[in-house]
């Protein structure tokens, strides 16, 4: 098994960026937690700040690997690119959010992702990945 866990923009600032919100740790050091828990996968990293790295990278792995776990940031809101991306290739993505992004700005509530992911975790803080990655084990 081959999953991708795709991060985008300001995401590389977990620990640090609003930590009342997104917490203390850094997303390497929960990567780690993961590799631990899942190792029987073969989990791959990514995280950039721009939005045509981020749609290369589905392209690239979205027809031979066996799931992404998405986190698009603020692309999320914003990115009809990036939807066209995940539904243009046959690699199942689960859509994740470490925060409640339901009970923020109201900016936040709309999903550009929702409709073409096959499943979402939303506000369940870094564990979020973890169920993504389960999901995609599980079907």
């Amino acid at each position: 098994m081959k999953i991708l866990i795709l991060n985008g923009p300001n995401l590389n600032l977990l620990g640090r960026r609003e930590p009342e919100i997104y917490g203390h740790e850094t997303f390497e050091d929960y990567f780690e937690h993961l590799k631990v828990k899942f190792t029987d996968v073969e989990l791959e990293y990514l995280q950039t700040n721009h939005e045509g790295v981020m749609i290369d990278k589905i392209h690239e792995v979205g027809f031979d690997y066996d799931g992404i776990v998405l986190n698009a940031g603020g692309y999320t809101h914003t990115s009809v690119a990036l939807a066209d991306a995940v539904k243009g290739v046959t690699t199942p993505v689960v859509e994740v959010h470490i925060s409640n992004v339901m009970e923020r700005e109201k900016f936040r509530h709309h999903s550009y992702l929702t409709p073409v992911c096959v499943a979402h975790y939303i506000g369940l803080g870094l564990d979020g990945y973890k169920e993504g990655i389960q999901y995609i084990l599980n079907n």
